[in-house]
């Protein structure tokens, strides 16, 4: 949450701040890409900046010359590595710092929502170098407001809210929750989060106006739990109105098993807004013609609010209150997390 503290804390780990009180303890070398050109000199050149940040990061002269045109390879600022810094744009500058950051192969890497500032083309080059690294045993302390980035690099999600941590649980439950308080700031209503069979959290949350009763998977009008790769299949949403709402929306999110959002849609984009009365049950039926999805498990959360979105006036939104799975079909062997109708054609050439 903005204001709680996350970037404080950082830079107490860091040591860049000292602590009022308590004590930190850090094992091995932390490297830290903080506040964007923290750490650099901005009348330096890109390459005096390389040696000066690799300076303070413990590494010797020889060292950093060794690593210098790995570093300038990877950030890809060209001729600009001998221009001061002063005259980089942002996105230069975070490539420059993360390079250097990264070069030292650090035990511990602390990334304050920095890469959110560079391109997309090199935010995949930083994810893809992370995951590299926490392969090779670094630990990783990532703070971002980007769900799937924290899905996709962390095993461990803390939520931290006025300076208090709220939850320390697997990054999908803690998301669901904070996806919760959102919610929860433009209305009073509760939050559940619960323990499924599978060991799972379950959040759950709204004003309950209106309740969702169950969700099913339908495939020829039977509920089903496994569905093959491509067939047609119906998700209904039963829901009990208590009291008469104007604008009322019905929505669903599938997810797949780690947790990244696959598909959404909702009443409010394709039927407009729906009127209901007190004491009425609705079923709402959200009919997939063909099933599209990579082979796996996923899950499909339910939402129960006015407006386009749920933080508008949220009644219940029920994460994974649905668990499903998908099988192979008929199709010719494929991988990833959907599948495309693809026709091959080869003919020769001269």
């Amino acid at each position: 949450m903005n204001g709680s503290g996350k970037s404080t804390l950082l830079q107490v780990i860091t040591r860049t701040l000292q602590p009022t009180e308590g004590e930190i303890f850090t094992r091995g070398r932390a490297a830290a890409l903080l506040e964007l050109g923290s750490g650099f000199n901005p009348e330096f050149t890109g390459r005096e900046n390389v040696f000066l940040s690799g300076a303070i990061l413990g590494l010797s002269s020889v060292q950093i010359k060794a690593r210098f045109q790995d570093i300038a390879d990877f950030s890809e600022i060209g001729e600009f590595i001998e221009h001061p810094v002063k005259t980089y744009s942002s996105g230069m500058q975070v490539r420059l710092a993360f390079s250097v950051t990264t070069a030292i192969a650090p035990d511990i890497l602390i990334v304050d929502e920095a890469l959110s500032v560079g391109d997309a083309y090199f935010q995949h080059k930083c994810f893809a170098r992370i995951r590299k690294l926490r392969e090779q045993g670094m630990t990783l302390l990532f703070v971002s407001h980007d769900p799937g980035a924290v899905k996709s690099l962390c095993d461990r999600a803390i939520l931290l809210d006025a300076g208090v941590m709220i939850r320390d649980d697997a990054p999908e439950a803690v998301l669901d929750y904070y996806n919760a308080i959102i919610a929860k700031h433009m209305a009073n209503h509760t939050i559940q989060q619960t323990e499924t069979l599978t060991g799972g959290r379950s959040t759950r949350s709204g004003n309950k106006r209106v309740v969702a009763d169950s969700i099913e998977l339908l495939e020829h009008g039977a509920s089903v739990q496994t569905v093959r790769v491509g067939e047609a299949v119906t998700f209904r949403v039963r829901a009990n109105v208590r009291h008469a709402i104007e604008g009322f929306t019905v929505g669903i999110l599938i997810r797949d098993r780690v947790g990244n959002d696959v598909f959404g849609t909702n009443t409010h984009h394709v039927l407009g807004p729906l009127r209901c009365e007190s004491g009425q049950k609705w079923a709402v039926d959200f009919d997939v013609p063909c099933l599209a999805l990579g082979i796996g498990s996923y899950s499909v959360s339910v939402s129960l609010h006015t407006g386009a979105t749920h933080v508008e006036n949220n009644f219940d939104w029920w994460d994974r209150a649905l668990v499903f799975h998908v099988i192979p079909g008929s199709q010719p062997h494929f991988i990833g997390c959907c599948w495309l109708p693809v026709a091959i054609r080869c003919h020769k050439t001269n």
